[in-house]
């Protein structure tokens, strides 16, 4: 496994350069951070829902099963409706989303780190970075009525912290790398 992130050390670069990025954006812009989240979910939902009704219409064209991907597409376009209509229901459960999103990370960037303690003595960047977002999300689900704009501050610190962790975990890796060759 760490031969594995030793040579794909860049994929960590630039995973920490973006959230470092999408940090600074979300300190420097929050109202748009926030409304640009809510909205490009629901771009997605409904494009993935369209595409969904398409692969169903054509499914039933060929005679397969098309019933599962119809109601998914319904859906798609519904959870879309939703969102353009409701915004604030949205922004809510997108908090929750990103809140269980950073505990599972959190949680999955522990058990690699530790799994890597046994090849890499003293790797407590990974384990840093699974701490601080486990934290984060326990934060985002104990405190729900802090505010939209307190909640994307949050997100824009998590993210840049995460982000220099990644950075400089990656150049380590590279270096390991380099020093295999």
């Amino acid at each position: 496994m760490l031969g594995v992130l030793a040579r794909n050390w860049w994929a960590l670069l630039i995973r920490g350069i973006a959230a470092l990025i999408f940090g600074l954006l979300a300190l420097f812009w929050p109202g748009a951070t926030g409304f640009a989240l809510v909205i490009l979910f629901g771009a997605y939902a409904l494009v993935d829902g369209v595409f969904a009704i398409v692969s169903a219409i054509r499914a039933a064209e060929a005679h397969q099963r098309w019933i599962a991907l119809a109601v998914e597409g319904v859906v798609g376009i519904a959870i879309a409706a939703i969102v353009f209509f409701q915004p604030l229901l949205a922004g809510f459960a997108l908090y929750l989303t990103i809140a269980v999103w950073a505990i599972l990370t959190g949680i999955l960037e522990l058990v690699a780190a530790f799994q890597l303690r046994s090849l890499m003595p003293n790797e407590w960047m990974l384990i840093l970075g699974g701490i601080l977002s486990v934290v984060f999300g326990v934060l985002l689900i104990i405190y729900p009525l802090i505010g939209i704009l307190t909640v994307i501050y949050l997100i824009g610190f998590y993210a840049i912290l995460f982000g220099i962790v990644m950075i400089v975990f990656s150049f380590r890796l590279r270096s390991r790398a380099t020093a295999a060759v």
